[in-house]
């Protein structure tokens, strides 16, 4: 799994493999009632998935579980692991928002996407765990989250999550998602409907 990474070390601590991804793990956490956990970025307007990095020597669930913790502030006995992408979910980020000395290096992010429950109440959530918080406020949304609401780098890669992960949750006739002009991949979905 971790052939393909030079040592190449980014913001401190992070790898980037050859093509100049970072690894990076992505959060859907779902309650009892399949919504899924919407943070809104601090001082921004902005809302999304928990997510963040994978530090040189950690494992995608550990980088998930700490940065679970970072950012909402749960603990692993909080959670049950559902599922998780299969393979890693690639978004590049426009030059104009990659730093000047890092242009030509760094080209974006490569995701392993879990798909948590939570399993303890939702006052276990807390978004000032740490001195540095991602997030001052939250809410639940429907799972089919509308992407315009979401970064245009980063629709694709969450709908491409949410509709792999959606087989572990819902029936094949409510996996559907409701999004506009969304292009539901067919093929994909025979093929996991016949395993």
């Amino acid at each position: 799994m971790w052939n393909n990474f030079t040592s190449q070390i980014f913001w401190g601590y992070t790898m980037l493999d050859r093509e100049g991804y970072r690894p990076n793990v992505g959060i859907i956490l779902t309650n009892q009632r399949h919504e899924v956990f919407w943070g809104k970025r601090i001082r921004e307007h902005s809302w999304q998935f928990p997510q963040g990095g994978i530090k040189k020597g950690e494992s995608p669930e550990d980088a998930m579980f700490r940065e679970l913790y970072e950012e909402v502030g749960l603990k692993p006995e909080h959670v049950s692991i559902i599922g998780r992408t299969r393979d890693w979910l690639r978004y590049d980020v426009p030059k104009h928002w990659v730093r000047r000395e890092w242009r030509g290096t760094y080209r974006g992010q490569k995701q392993i996407w879990f798909l948590l429950r939570l399993t303890g109440r939702d006052s276990d959530i807390c978004l000032r765990a740490t001195a540095k918080p991602e997030f001052d406020a939250w809410r639940w949304s429907d799972y089919w989250v509308p992407l315009e609401s979401v970064i245009d780098f980063k629709r694709m890669v969450y709908g491409q999550a949410l509709t792999e992960l959606s087989r572990l949750i819902f029936h094949a006739h409510e996996r559907m998602p409701h999004w506009p002009g969304w292009v539901w991949p067919i093929a994909e979905h025979n093929e996991q409907e016949s395993e």
